[in-house]
């Protein structure tokens, strides 16, 4: 409804005056689209960074309860040394370890 009596009253004026109203609404248009600071590209580039940062927060959320389940687990003392002995390597005094590697040539590439 604004938009016909926006014609109406450009019907009304000089034609140059149409022109000049639809030549500034084309490039305030042009201005707030692709120049501004605030532009819809920047705004698009940062929702695009947002969605970015949501994930990785989403990943080291995980990460952070996985590890606080390891660290629950290693409070006692047994599961404390199993853990050292599978990821380290630890051993006990006057005891032999055998490594055996179970991964063949093509998987380790």
């Amino acid at each position: 409804m604004a938009f016909t009596k926006v014609l109406a009253f450009l019907k009304k004026k000089n034609k140059s005056y149409a022109f000049t109203y639809i030549t500034i609404l084309i490039v305030f248009g042009f201005w707030m689209l692709f120049l501004d600071s605030n532009s819809w590209i920047t705004q698009r580039d940062l929702n695009l960074e947002i969605e970015k940062l949501e994930h990785q927060k989403g990943q080291l959320n995980k990460a952070i309860t996985e590890d606080q389940y390891t660290i629950e687990q290693l409070e006692n003392l047994d599961s404390l040394e199993r853990f050292a002995r599978e990821h380290y390597g630890h051993k006990k005094e006057n005891e032999t370890l055998f490594l055996i590697d179970t991964k063949s040539d093509d998987q380790k590439e």
